[in-house]
């Protein structure tokens, strides 16, 4: 059990293949976020049972949206992760921050990760940034991309030393920037208005 001054880093896996990348690049993450003294946890998209996301119906109804919810609002850092599909982030994780709002976001530090067949998914991580201004979360400075990622790893392992590096780096930044007070509020979140209630 953690005590009350542990930093809690939750990363989500916007990827449904049985061998993403963007899981292995999250756990090596969440490695090194746990070896700066975080408590961790990774949110496989797999696991729930996430129907697209209706105005209309209550989260409560949605099936394990709420559960996806407060494990959300749970944590000091988060961390999102996708690969990048038509120029943008994944369709899984869209849904599931749907599912959220300024409740599990807002004054929230997040680290984004991306992933790319091709090359370097800068547009994935900008849509991804753009969501969390919207929530008002504070995005750390420091990205983690992965462009061509079918010769990035052997094996399940990095090939790259440096790349491994900066995936921890966004782990340790999580860890570090978990209780910084971002002020003020960005501008998208004022018209954000989708966001309130959630």
């Amino acid at each position: 059990m953690a005590d009350a001054d542990t930093v809690r880093v939750v990363a989500v896996c916007g990827s449904l293949r049985d061998a993403s990348t963007t899981h292995i690049a999250l756990e090596r993450a969440l490695e090194a976020a746990d070896r700066a003294g975080a408590e961790t946890e990774l949110l496989d998209l797999r696991t729930f049972e996430l129907p697209i996301f209706d105005a209309d119906r209550d989260r409560e109804n949605a099936g394990d949206a709420e559960e996806l919810a407060a494990r959300l609002r749970a944590a000091d850092s988060i961390l999102l992760g996708s690969p990048m599909y038509h120029g943008s982030y994944s369709s899984p994780l869209k849904t599931a921050l749907d599912y959220c709002g300024f409740d599990e976001f807002q004054d929230k530090t997040v680290g984004l990760l991306a992933v790319s067949g091709g090359a370097f998914p800068v547009t994935a991580l900008e849509h991804m940034r753009s969501v969390c201004r919207a929530l008002n979360a504070w995005v750390i400075p420091h990205e983690a991309a992965i462009a061509n990622s079918h010769s990035a790893f052997a094996e399940g392992e990095f090939v790259d030393d440096d790349l491994e590096k900066r995936i921890a780096t966004l782990g340790r930044r999580a860890v570090q920037y978990a209780t910084i007070e971002p002020d003020p509020d960005s501008f998208e979140s004022d018209q954000n208005v989708g966001a309130e209630g959630k």
